[in-house]
């Protein structure tokens, strides 16, 4: 139980609830997780829950919108790092988005739940979510027309690219079907492919 203080601005209390549902997700899924549980895990009644969200819905999307911007923010300090190469940078951006995906969801499947639930009505998310990445994978692309090590006439278009090439590395469902030792070599493999062929241009 994540208990609220009655100190707790309302900011907190929203942080909590996410935390509490955040937690009975993974333990319940998605399906089997009602608005009066959330509030009893939070030590409050279900009306008064609705005072921070108006429903079930709400309160996934929040979940999930912190978890996306917390990648985003560890993937944006990958990209603005200082000392690597373009090249040892967009490897680094995609273990560094592997891993941290893989922490997330690793063999859970009931946190795939709230994945569906987030792809099916919050397109918005996800697109917003894909777009920011591509555009950090822009910036490393973009060191790299700078440095030499590249050369890239789109280099939007060529972060897309890239961007589709390695989703699979953030995507909960592989997660449980191959161990992190071999995802990371997949990953590897396939940045070395976009290399052979960002160095070819």
């Amino acid at each position: 139980m994540i208990a609220i203080a009655p100190t707790d601005s309302p900011d907190e209390i929203r942080l909590k609830i996410l935390d509490a549902t955040e937690a009975r997700y993974r333990v319940y899924g998605y399906n089997k997780t009602t608005m009066a549980e959330i509030a009893s895990d939070v030590g409050m009644s279900a009306a008064n829950l609705y005072r921070y969200f108006n429903n079930k819905n709400d309160i996934s999307a929040a979940c999930a919108q912190r978890c996306m911007e917390s990648q985003t923010d560890t993937l944006r300090k990958v990209v603005r790092k200082p000392g690597l190469t373009a090249k040892q940078r967009l490897r680094e951006y995609v273990i560094t988005s592997l891993e941290y995906s893989y922490e997330r969801a690793g063999d859970d499947g009931k946190i795939n739940e709230l994945v569906v639930k987030i792809l099916a009505e919050r397109k918005d998310l996800v697109i917003k979510k894909v777009e920011t990445e591509q555009a950090l994978i822009a910036e490393i692309l973009a060191q790299g027309n700078k440095t030499g090590e590249f050369s890239i006439d789109d280099v939007v278009a060529t972060a897309r690219h890239v961007k589709t090439a390695v989703v699979m590395f953030n995507v909960p469902t592989f997660m449980g079907l191959y161990s992190l030792e071999e995802l990371r070599s997949m990953a590897n493999g396939v940045v070395d492919l976009i290399l052979t062929g960002l160095h070819e241009r």
